[in-house]
């Protein structure tokens, strides 16, 4: 069976293992998931991330954790398949106060709502980070 929403699975199985203690998690790669990575790496929701080169590519994602407990508080889904969520650059949300991110997809690539905010850029918001 294929997989309809990629980026989902992405987030639910980072949300799984770091429920679990998990160090890393390991996934099939795409250039989005590890665009994704790459924020979230940035804004520093996870320690790092790497992908093999072979027939089939895995991504490994290594968790963050800080004093036992996980980093990443909440990670959600909201520009789903059907049913494509697009901002302005005025409208993009503002994730509890500023402490979170909502990650978007831009026309410059991936970017946090902040950047694209301070570019005057919207997109579609693919997920949200607390």
């Amino acid at each position: 069976m294929s997989m309809q929403d990629p980026v989902s699975d992405l987030l639910t199985r980072i949300r799984n293992a770091q429920r679990a203690g998990h160090a890393d998690v390991a996934m099939p790669s795409s250039k989005t998931k590890m665009a994704i990575c790459q924020v979230l790496q940035e804004e520093g929701y996870i320690a790092g991330f790497s992908s093999d080169n072979e027939a089939k590519p895995t991504l490994t994602v290594q968790l963050r954790y800080h004093n036992g407990t996980p980093v990443i508080e909440e990670i959600s889904r909201v520009s789903r398949p059907g049913l494509r969520v697009y901002k302005a650059c005025e409208d993009l949300p503002n994730i509890r106060g500023g402490l979170g991110v909502a990650i978007v997809s831009t026309n410059k690539g991936l970017l946090t709502d902040r950047a694209a905010r301070a570019a005057g850029i919207g997109g579609e918001v693919l997920c949200t980070v607390f």
